[in-house]
């Protein structure tokens, strides 16, 4: 859902299309949207939708297709680079997928760690470096997405986007 919000000042409306967990929804494989990366596990991403795991692959699909579409409309995309940004994007997700569903049987795997008596620290830190290692890999998917992405783009466009990004980020004040 679209909210449409003033800033303190009175200013002109603006519209936030979707916050730094659907950003985080491309780097966790619409999940991980976390950590732009971990960024995910549970964590509830723009629209109301949740990455617990529980949605099928149409579900994550539609809900991409949902964000690139305001996506192209904030960067100003042409019908040539939404067909050659929309594969990169999907592949991406799928890419990343897997890496969430790992990163819920890590947790798992923590939360028995933390319930034996005594506390199984070697179980714990097994985990800590499985969650890391994941983290590793889906930030270097993501980064590797926003390269290709990138390279569609114009300068302009790059600029658009990553104006996008900071203020979904809170990294500068909305305009």
């Amino acid at each position: 859902m679209t909210t449409e919000l003033t800033t303190p000042t009175g200013a002109k409306p603006f519209r936030r299309l979707f916050n730094r967990y659907t950003v985080i929804a491309f780097v966790a494989g619409a999940a991980l949207t976390a950590g732009i990366g971990a960024w995910a596990a549970g964590m509830s991403c723009t629209h109301g939708m949740m990455m617990s795991g529980t949605h099928s692959a149409a579900d994550v699909s539609a809900h991409v297709d949902h964000v690139l579409k305001h996506l192209y409309v904030e960067i100003d995309a042409t019908a040539a680079q939404k067909a050659q940004i929309d594969p990169l994007v999907k592949q991406a997700v799928s890419d990343l997928l897997p890496l969430h569903s790992q990163l819920g049987a890590s947790h798992a795997r923590v939360m028995q760690a933390l319930a034996q008596t005594p506390v199984d620290r070697a179980a714990l830190e097994n985990a800590r470096a499985e969650h890391l290692q994941l983290a590793d890999q889906a930030s270097k998917r993501f980064v590797q997405l926003i390269a290709d992405v990138g390279d569609v783009l114009t300068p302009t466009q790059r600029k658009a986007l990553t104006d996008h990004i900071e203020q979904m980020h809170g990294m500068t004040p909305h305009s």
